[in-house]
């Protein structure tokens, strides 16, 4: 019983990973994905989910060490994708050539007690040397930025790729799919609904406060009350923080952002071929705010960002937690481009 309840859940996670592409692999493009960090908690099973993935033909693993392993284990799976593991500063550029969509879980996981400050001190470098050697071996290449806090890593990255003169705002991209996967886990618990057919916008940032689920136009509607809402919102915010404590000191939240670091590489694929309609929320440069960068939903095609949609109706809880996420945000925003600048 296990075991064929084992290979429902894993076929089903499968069709919704993989089996939304809308053609066979024979018709589509040769697509190369570098994963930076991918000897990682996240990394690890982000290469095996990527692996998974019917529209990646070269699949490029890179990390400071411990890639080789990763390679060779991950290449030994029967799908499309060719896998090369690549190790140390040395191989970087080789990693990077001819990508058409560079993920970036690198750098440190949070751990108890370990602010947003001290993520910072060390991923923000991390974050400024893969984004230069982005600038000069892919330029043209689709950047997915995991490594956090993305609420600066993006704009830290933009800066680098703006030194170069390779800033095109349309292909840098925060990932913030996961706060998108966590509401709607935790609404569809609520309303009792099957989680597979929810939807909730994630909008703001990614990070705390800055997370802010828009549960008033989640589908399908459900009569949920205000202190519902509430709590709802504040386990989103937490999500990470959740994973961090239950994991008691021995890793953060790795399997479910491999899973949605995915679901987003997945998108990102689609649109580039040329899939239309596919919308995602995601961190990216935008207007729809005064703030020069934020999270809303986001249509994707061959360009990267082919349109910032707007934000819709939001109810006053929202409208309120909108106000009160925009200082933190902007404060982050600006430390990541001053560290850029130094």
């Amino acid at each position: 019983m296990f075991r064929s309840a084992l290979v429902r859940s894993s076929s089903s996670a499968k069709q919704s990973l993989l089996s939304r592409t809308t053609f066979s692999s024979s018709s589509v493009p040769e697509r190369k994905v570098a994963i930076l960090g991918a000897a990682g908690g996240i990394g690890q099973p982000l290469a095996l989910l990527m692996k998974l993935n019917p529209l990646v033909s070269s699949l490029s693993l890179f990390d400071i060490a411990n890639t080789p392993g990763v390679a060779a284990d991950v290449g030994h799976i029967n799908t499309r994708s060719e896998v090369v593991g690549y190790m140390g500063d040395d191989e970087l550029a080789k990693a990077l050539e001819g990508a058409d969509l560079v993920i970036i879980p690198a750098g440190v996981p949070r751990k108890p007690g370990m602010t947003r400050d001290d993520l910072f001190n060390i991923n923000a470098g991390i974050v400024k040397n893969l984004a230069s050697a982005i600038a000069k071996y892919c330029p043209h290449a689709l950047v997915n930025m995991i490594s956090n806090p993305v609420n600066s890593t993006v704009p830290i990255a933009a800066e680098v790729f703006k030194k170069a003169g390779m800033y095109d705002e349309k292909k840098l991209f925060g990932v913030t799919t996961l706060d998108v996967v966590r509401a709607k886990t935790f609404y569809a618990g609520k309303a009792n609904v099957p989680v597979a057919e929810v939807n909730v916008p994630v909008i703001g940032g990614h990070a705390g406060v800055t997370i802010l689920p828009l549960f008033s136009q989640a589908t399908p509607q459900a009569n949920l009350s205000g202190d519902v809402l509430t709590a709802l919102t504040k386990r989103t915010q937490d999500g990470g923080t959740e994973v961090v404590e239950a994991k008691a000191g021995k890793g953060s939240a790795t399997l479910s952002m491999a899973y949605a670091g995915a679901l987003f590489a997945d998108a990102c694929l689609k649109g580039l071929n040329g899939v239309p309609d596919v919308v995602e929320c995601s961190y990216v440069q935008s207007t729809i705010t005064e703030l020069p960068f934020f999270a809303s939903k986001v249509r994707l095609g061959k360009n990267g960002v082919e349109e910032v949609l707007d934000l819709g109706p939001l109810s006053d809880f929202e409208k309120e937690g909108l106000e009160a996420l925009k200082p933190e945000l902007k404060s982050s925003i600006e430390k990541g481009i001053k560290f850029a600048n130094q």
